[in-house]
């Protein structure tokens, strides 16, 4: 097994950093919805609503457009020509992930994320319900059934997708802290923090390892998979393969992990909704999507516009940088019925998009929706009378971008 190197300062502070880097804010959706009110598309990057702080793509000197409302945010995501992905993603991912797919146009998006995709169809997917991801989360729920109480972010939420996927890699348990640390380090980088690329630069040492290890000698985990997967007779090259792997281990844990506090806080936050799941579980589906929808994990993307293109009667020139804020999406008043209400019951006619729209839909939504599915029934199993501790104040997501409680204090009947 290749040697995983920890950070050079083995103090710092990983959580402290991406609480940083998400912001304080403790609801961003009145500014947001004020702001679509106002018109559907403004100049400015998205942060700029919340502080005057410039960003990643302030300082590398692009000229920055928000766009608001589901019909644009679906409207530049289906059309890759105009509104590309790597002359901007390049400035965020690059320094981070590498040669990553998510970065990459077409025809190179397409070539290998065709490849990427026979490793994450639903059907592949399904099967790693009870290989991976119960053992992980029974394992966690074992440490505090006991107590009556927990805390579930710090122990629940926020460990087990990244022990999902360290799982997933076949990596020795004693590695697991240091992966963890790393992995979700990564994108510190967008807000100037040096131990991001400290922390992709190491886990990408240790892949490039691990990769010519389980290309000679397979075994049943996802890197032997990806390293031996085919398309059309064409493998994946190793530097496209470990951008990829980087970004799984940061993407695929911090989604889940973020998706699923949010949605624990919103059931616990309404326990008649919370009681209705816990009686039919047919619900489950349901409450994850609205839970998305309610407070995806991203809240604002990128694309960076390649030709004129006009919006609402804007005109934005190429060269500039569009922000879909895929919040205002989710909310959107003309598409969902008082939008801001959490509720499970609700029918959508349209399809909430927390997980992107088109070519680059996340690669990893299968996964993340059956983590928070075994997730939250085995919560509701094996946690009776589940509750808010009324001692602590009630959990809510917090920032402007990659929303999480920061807390969720519950009571339930001891095992």
């Amino acid at each position: 097994m290749p040697r995983l190197k920890d950070f050079d300062d083995p103090s710092f502070d990983v959580l402290a950093a991406r609480k940083f880097s998400r912001g304080d804010t403790l609801d961003p959706y009145p500014i947001i919805h004020a702001a679509h009110a106002r018109g559907t598309v403004h100049p400015g990057g998205y942060r700029s609503l919340f502080d005057d702080k410039p960003d990643l793509y302030d300082l590398a000197g692009f000229t920055q457009w928000m766009v608001f409302g589901y019909d644009n945010v679906c409207r530049i995501g289906t059309d890759p020509e105009t509104f590309g992905s790597h002359e901007v993603l390049k400035h965020l991912l690059a320094p981070t992930f590498g040669n990553s797919v998510s970065q990459m146009d077409a025809p190179d998006h397409t070539r290998f994320r065709r490849i990427f995709q026979k490793a994450f169809l639903p059907q592949t997917v399904a099967k790693w319900g009870q290989s991976f991801v119960d053992p992980v989360v029974n394992r966690l729920v074992d440490k505090f059934i006991h107590r009556g109480e927990a805390e579930l972010v710090g122990e629940f939420t926020h460990l087990y997708p990244f022990q999902v996927i360290f799982s997933q890699l076949g990596l020795p348990e004693e590695l697991c802290d240091t992966f963890h640390r790393l992995a979700e380090a990564q994108l510190l980088n967008a807000v100037g923090i040096p131990q991001g690329v400290e922390a992709s630069t190491k886990l990408g040492e240790f892949f490039e390892e691990l990769v010519a290890i389980r290309r000679a000698k397979p075994g049943e985990d996802i890197v032997s998979h990806l390293a031996t997967v085919e398309a059309d007779g064409e493998r994946l090259p190793d530097d496209v393969l470990i951008g990829f792997l980087r970004q799984l281990v940061n993407a695929g844990g911090d989604t889940t992990y973020q998706g699923t506090s949010t949605l624990f806080s919103a059931l616990l936050n309404n326990p008649d909704q919370l009681q209705a799941v816990r009686q039919d579980r047919t619900l489950v589906p349901k409450a994850i999507e609205e839970g998305l929808r309610w407070d995806g994990p991203i809240i604002s993307g990128q694309r960076y516009v390649t030709r004129d293109v006009e919006i609402d009667g804007h005109l934005i020139p190429a060269g500039h940088v569009v922000r879909p804020v895929r919040g205002s999406a989710n909310r959107d008043p003309s598409k969902f019925e008082d939008p801001d209400r959490f509720d499970i019951f609700r029918d959508h006619p349209v399809r909430p998009i927390p997980f992107g729209v088109g070519p680059h839909v996340c690669i990893g939504q299968h996964l993340a929706k059956l983590e928070m599915s075994r997730a939250l029934n085995a919560i509701l199993d094996r946690l009776p009378n589940l509750r808010l501790d009324p001692a602590y104040p009630p959990p809510h997501p917090v920032g402007y971008n990659g929303r999480v409680p920061d807390h969720i204090h519950v009571k339930f009947d001891a095992a």
